[in-house]
């Protein structure tokens, strides 16, 4: 027996080496050869300063494509390591020095370790390739990193020095001399001018450029003229794309027919192919200049604003947008220093080296025309906030006020460093911000084109503008054009993705490694278990607990544990399912119980008093309770606060901690039984028996006065005024004491006065003196008039709170009873 479980026992091994084996030649499937010879390469070329930027940027794009495949090759095997660290530990503990297991044992262990060292070494090698991969783009960022400073610091000759001036008129005449000439020895050789072909597209261009644009120019106003509503709106935006579509369209066919010609040689060529998306910068700069500004809005206006404000940011607009036009149209075709480091995939260029200096003035040049556009439109957008006239602008308004200060500041500090010869800086400051205000500009009517697309597919709801959802979307569009932004300001695609790879491999918070995977993961399992429990809750709460022998308030205290508990596990599930260690979270709870133990006391202690008031259940839903001076029907306990429904129909929170610490009285705890006390008062001279008959009667006669046990009157005793007598009864549901209250009064009084029996009240007895001189005019008379003999007192009879008498009290001169005219 034993030499058979040990055949079966190598067949198995074999088996799982076989797979092992299978596994590595999945793995080994990277060509690891073809990285080394790469990888040294690539260091190589680092080390070297000489290196062009194009090698560089290619280095750093293949190098991330290894990356990618290390990457994945780390996980190799993973769900069989597992298992087999599974099987090593069900063997037990190693033995300690000195200490010996059995063989059996010891041969099962050591193989599996060896099976173990085998899955482990693909990815082991996996990981040592993705270092030298990750080091090797490091590298060849901060290198790329370095040499841009460097082109950005670069200091040229001042453009305010004459001899920058005349630099700058020998560059201009060279040029044009060099397209003069090209054109000349062009047209003289240029074939097919006048092929049917190329005339028809460079007419179509024509007529897109000049008609084309005039009519889509006035398509929104009139489309929209026939819709209403939302629907006005998301029409007149879509076809108002038109209006830098249709002309760059038109531009584009015109220089390809132009150069299709052979016209253009290698002075003309560049600044044709640059001509297209200059063309495309301008008409976008203008359609956004003209939808964000416009003189009359076809739905509403997109900023609120006075219409000279309005002109005039559409004139600074335009001037703006022409000379950034310019200034990426002459960059792109003859000018060395435009504010980036040119790529080797860059257009070309004329043959012509623009001297440093030369180019320096015609940028300066381009710069100060632009400052000074670029300057008046933000003075007229930093006073954005106060076109609205409210202390509470939209935050279009306030982010706008916020820019246009920020873009004074540009506009200063760019001349300034032009002026001092740091023109690639300057137009690195400046032109970005030209476009980031774009992009901004292009970011409010995309919000607005999708918040009136929702409320359309809403059918117009009113408010639906103002949702959630549109607030949503637009938050997603500004998270979108964050990599937008960073390519503005000179960041590279490969940069981006570099970032998106540091992006998901995640970032440590307290030990924890949160990652897009690993929160998108958390929310999804914590929302589907939320909505289970929501389920569950809806379940209980509607079918099984009805049918059980709980009241309505032990069926709630279940409802509320339910949910409790189901949001717990639905955390507990997100948390593992996104591969958070436990034990991190438990260092984190234990370094915030600190926090929790000062700054938060009361909410812990209030919700431990929750937990014990669903437990224990002193009160329950619908309860008539007395708490903290308060009356009414409890209507929800929680975790952290009690609800109470006053008989004022208003909602008073009670902390729970109250309820647990202070006494509370239940009136319908357990029961709804609960006395009344009615408190009657008879004339003096009355028949004491009678009265008592006549109430115990009253009392008897009511359908909710318990006889078991019977009501009782009780003569109290005498008083002041009357008789005191009480009606003591039990009622059978105390939350109609109130009625049964007034209703016997009301019998009360109605037996009374057919018995003949009086309700007596109080009486008193005011003598004044000289009330002649509680009148004004007679008070004046008597100051003009020599004093006259004392007049007799004279008695009145008034109605009182009590039947105290006042015989007589001393006059102080001034009409009044006493010296502070109190009675």
């Amino acid at each position: 027996m034993t030499l058979i479980l040990n055949i079966f026992r190598a067949a198995f091994v074999a088996l799982l080496l076989l797979v092992s084996q299978l596994s590595a030649q999945e793995a080994n499937q990277i060509d690891y050869p073809s990285w080394e010879s790469f990888a040294s390469q690539a260091e190589t070329a680092l080390e070297d300063e000489s290196t062009a930027p194009s090698r560089l940027e290619s280095i750093r794009e293949n190098a991330t494509q290894w990356r990618q495949q290390f990457e994945q090759a780390q996980n190799t095997n993973a769900s069989r390591i597992q298992t087999v660290r599974d099987q090593i530990a069900s063997l037990g503990p190693v033995p300690a020095e000195g200490e010996s297991e059995s063989e059996d044992v010891a041969q099962r262990r050591q193989e599996l370790n060896e099976q173990l060292s085998q899955l482990q070494a693909p990815g082991i090698t996996a990981t040592e390739a993705y270092s030298r991969a990750e080091s090797i783009i490091q590298q060849a960022a901060e290198i790329e990193r370095e040499r841009n400073a460097q082109e950005l610091m670069a200091e040229t000759p001042s453009p305010l020095l004459p001899s920058s001036w005349l630099a700058a008129g020998r560059d201009i005449l060279a040029i044009i001399s060099g397209v003069v000439t090209d054109a000349r020895e062009n047209w003289r050789n240029a074939s097919g001018i006048s092929e049917p072909g190329r005339l028809m597209l460079f007419l179509f261009g024509v007529a897109a450029l000049v008609y084309g644009r005039h009519l889509v120019d006035r398509l929104p106003s009139r489309i929209g003229e026939r819709a209403e509503g939302d629907m006005r709106a998301v029409i007149a935006f879509i076809v108002s794309l038109a209006q830098f579509m249709v002309p760059t369209i038109g531009i584009f066919l015109i220089a390809n027919a132009i150069a299709s010609t052979g016209l253009a040689g290698e002075w003309i060529l560049p600044f044709l192919l640059g001509w297209p998306f200059a063309g495309l910068v301008f008409f976008v700069g203008r359609w956004l200049i003209r939808t964000l500004f416009a003189a009359e809005p076809v739905a509403y206006a997109t900023l609120i604003m006075p219409q000279t404000s309005r002109r005039m940011a559409r004139l600074y607009g335009t001037g703006l947008i022409v000379v950034f036009g310019l200034h990426v149209w002459l960059s792109n075709a003859a000018l060395p220093l435009s504010g980036f480091v040119r790529r080797d995939h860059a257009p070309p260029m004329i043959p012509y080296d623009v001297s440093d200096a030369g180019a320096g003035v015609i940028h300066f040049f381009l710069l100060v025309i632009g400052a000074f556009f670029l300057f008046q439109l933000a003075n007229i957008l930093r006073r954005m906030k106060k076109f609205y006239g409210t202390d509470s602008p939209p935050y279009r308004a306030i982010i706008l006020s916020y820019v246009g200060r920020f873009l004074r500041l540009v506009v200063l500090v760019s001349i300034l460093a032009a002026m001092l010869g740091y023109v690639n800086g300057a137009n690195a400051l400046f032109w970005p911000s030209v476009k980031s205000l774009g992009l901004i500009g292009l970011l409010i009517l995309l919000q607005d084109f999708m918040a009136d697309s929702y409320s359309l597919l809403s059918k117009s709801k009113e408010g639906a503008r103002d949702s959630l959802v549109p607030v949503l979307i637009g938050l997603a569009l500004v998270v979108i054009s964050i990599p937008f932004f960073a390519l503005i300001w000179g960041a590279s695609l490969t940069d981006l993705a570099e970032a998106w790879t540091q992006i998901r491999q995640g970032f440590s918070v307290g030990g924890i490694t949160l990652s897009p995977g690993a929160i998108v993961t958390f929310l999804v399992v914590f929302a589907l278990g939320y909505m289970v429990t929501k389920w569950m809750q809806g379940i209980f709460r509607a079918t099984i607990l009805p049918r059980t022998r709980l009241d309505k308030g032990a069926q709630a205290a279940t409802v509320s544990g339910l949910g409790y508990v189901g949001v717990f596990l639905a955390a507990l599930f997100a948390i593992t399912s996104a591969g958070i260690d436990l034990s991190s979270i438990a260092l984190v709870a234990g370094a915030l119980s600190v926090g929790i133990g000062f700054g938060l006391q009361t909410i812990v202690q209030n919700f431990v008093s929750g937990i014990i008031l669903l437990i224990e259940r002193p009160i329950s839903v619908g309860d008539w309770v007395e708490a903290g001076g308060q009356q009414g029907v409890v209507q929800n306990v929680s975790v952290r606060s009690t609800r109470i429904k006053t008989f004022d129909q208003t909602d008073v929170i009670v902390p729970n901690s109250d309820l647990i610490s202070q006494s509370v009285t239940n009136w319908t705890r357990g029961n709804s039984r609960g006395r009344i006390i009615i408190s009657v008062g008879v004339a003096y001279g009355t028949d004491t028996r009678k009265v008592e008959r006549i109430l115990m009667e009253i009392a008897e006669d009511q359908p909710t006065v318990l006889f078991d046990p019977p009501p009782a009157v009780l003569f109290q005793g005498f008083g002041a005024d009357s008789l005191d007598f009480e009606i003591r009864a039990i009622l059978s549901d105390i939350n109609g004491g109130l009625g049964v209250s007034s209703e016997i009064r009301h019998q009360i009084a109605k037996r009374f006065a057919d018995e003949g029996i009086e309700i007596p009240f109080a009486q008193r007895d005011v003598w004044l003196r000289n009330p002649e001189s509680l009148r004004p005019d007679a008070r004046n008379e008597d100051a003009a008039k020599p004093a006259e003999p004392e007049e007799p007192r004279e008695q009145a009879s008034v109605a009182a709170p009590d039947k105290r008498t006042i015989a007589e009290f001393p006059s102080d001169g001034d009409g009044g009873a006493d010296g502070d005219g109190d009675y």
